[in-house]
């Protein structure tokens, strides 16, 4: 396996005996050599601060997770960044700014995983399985508790790949929590699902999961596509041209034709680590695993309609009462998939929108802990974020729609995500993407941008040729035409939805480039 420089998870600078004992993660930035690159101005070393405000009752403990008051347990100090700076040691750029002193202000274009060219497929696969094969250098994953490390004298991590980072992060955040011994876990508490913090969760992990591969591929266009999943018949991404088709063999295993087929799983047992009560070590647990459409059908009768996302999307309540997953006429809970998306009530018997797809997969997708393991996630939740975008702009919600107090632990505005390093607050990420440098073609629609007649030419044999890195820019020169784009008789023929598809003798890389593509996943398989 190959090693990169990364930014993103427990720094291994800071997985040390003296880190530990110190509580203290402000690591030197490379450019000067100083802790948070203070000396560049970039960042100072400075105290935590957390939330006083109290949490829900679903969790009635207090000092027994590592992840209660994040990150507290593990450090007090760390790096906070100024200006346009981000990281666990200010080495990086807030999303959206680009450059080496991050004042290059950029809006990146997330589009759909069916409009992208066949070169542009080749390199997504070959991207998911580099980051499968590349150890990261500068980042570890917790294999034990802080009270099993001795309060830090004995440091329990572990090396993984940068892909597997995040299959990590995501189990670290929805595990039971320990309680203390085998069998001893309290199952009704997760910090990044079943609350508010549901939504601006996943958008922070999916954007640095998007900056990680970006930094590792040196492709800072690179951003991550969605899987428009309303109305699907089956799993349409499911080919081994994308994701991996199914084996012949082996029906609950993927295809031999894609290279998705020798992925190995992690933390995907949550059941043998609440019995013996302990971390997942971050070892190989076997093969990627996903049987689409043969699963319970009593928990989930269909995959998500167009008419379930439009009635999710007309609720004007980001979340009410209880703010789990009882939670009524409730946006987030709904969205989530524990509110019914046709009548809005909490608790539904049947799982909806979000928690269907991930049980439609009926495999690694299927336990909340372990479903990162399946690229199949990626596409899913850039969806999911897509639809949580759109209900921001629908309904504007003030600031104070988002909860600060007597959510889920974990879920409360203040709050510090965890287990994520650098620090971010669950209120930081409920502001829209425009903010964080991205957008959806999804959302660029006959409402947002009024056409004239004579730009129908120019989108349908211009701009559809376009290369990626201008495409956005030219999207907003074309709103000078005024044209009511909604009586377009070309739109009703295409849709707005597929008009980003981009012909396949338009690659969008050049030819040297997918011969590049093509030995470089040629290199990750070996």
């Amino acid at each position: 396996m190959r090693t990169c420089l990364l930014y993103q998870q427990f720094p291994r600078l800071c997985a040390t005996q003296e880190a530990l004992r110190t509580k203290e993660c402000c690591p030197p930035w490379e450019g000067d050599g100083s802790a948070c690159g203070a000396s560049s101005g970039r960042g100072t070393c400075e105290d935590v601060v957390v939330s006083a405000q109290p949490d829900g009752p679903q969790y009635p403990f207090s000092g027994l997770d590592d992840r209660e008051k994040w990150p507290l347990v593990f450090y007090n100090r760390t790096c906070q960044c100024t200006e346009n700076f981000m990281g666990f040691n200010c080495g990086d750029c807030m999303f959206g700014y680009f450059g080496e002193n991050c004042n290059e202000r950029r809006e990146s274009l997330r589009r759909n995983i069916f409009h992208l060219s066949r070169a542009e497929r080749i390199k997504l696969v070959s991207y998911l399985n580099l980051a499968k094969q590349t150890i990261s250098r500068d980042y570890v994953v917790v294999t034990g508790t802080y009270r099993e490390m001795q309060n830090g004298t004995n440091p329990m991590f572990a090396e993984v790949s940068v892909y597997d980072v995040f299959v990590w992060m995501h189990y670290y955040v929805s595990r039971n929590a320990l309680l203390g011994g085998p069998g001893n876990v309290w199952t009704d508490v997760d910090f990044g699902h079943w609350g508010p913090a549901f939504l601006p969760w996943h958008r922070a992990y999916l954007l640095h999961w998007e900056h990680e591969i970006r930094k590792l591929t040196g492709d800072m266009s690179f951003t991550i596509p969605y899987w428009d999943w309303r109305d699907a018949q089956g799993c349409d991404v499911c080919t081994d041209e994308l994701m991996g088709d199914r084996s012949t063999q082996d029906p609950s295993l993927i295809s031999p034709g894609s290279v998705f087929s020798s992925w190995r799983v992690l933390c995907s047992q949550a059941q043998d680590y609440s019995a013996r009560g302990v971390l997942c070590d971050a070892t190989e647990e076997g093969p990627l695993r996903r049987n689409p459409g043969n699963h319970n059908r009593n928990l989930v009768e269909r995959l998500p309609t167009a008419d379930d996302v439009e009635f999710t999307l007309s609720l004007t309540n980001y979340d009410t009462g209880p703010m789990d997953r009882s939670a009524n006429m409730s946006f987030r809970n709904t969205l989530e998939g524990f509110g019914d998306p046709r009548t809005g009530l909490g608790n539904s018997s049947r799982l909806g929108m979000h928690a269907a797809l991930h049980v439609y997969m009926n495999g690694s997708m299927s336990s909340v802990q372990g479903s990162a393991n399946d690229p199949i996630f990626l596409l899913h939740h850039a969806f999911v974020d897509c639809l949580y975008e759109q209900w921001l702009r629908r309904h504007r919600p003030s600031p104070s729609q988002y909860p600060e107090s007597n959510a889920p632990i974990g879920h409360n505005s203040e709050y510090h995500m965890a287990p994520i390093l650098p620090l971010h607050r669950n209120r930081d990420f409920f502001i829209s993407s425009k903010d964080l440098g991205y957008e959806y073609t999804h959302l660029l629609d006959a409402s947002e941008l009024p056409y004239d007649r004579l730009c129908q030419p120019l989108l349908q044999q211009h701009l559809l040729n376009l290369p990626n890195n201008v495409l956005i820019a030219n999207i907003y020169a074309l709103k000078a035409c005024n044209f009511a784009f909604r009586g377009s008789s070309w739109l009703r023929a295409r849709s707005w939805k597929h008009a980003f598809a981009l012909p396949e003798r338009q690659p969008l890389i050049r030819s040297n480039e997918i011969e590049e593509t093509n030995q470089h996943n040629y290199q990750t398989t070996m």
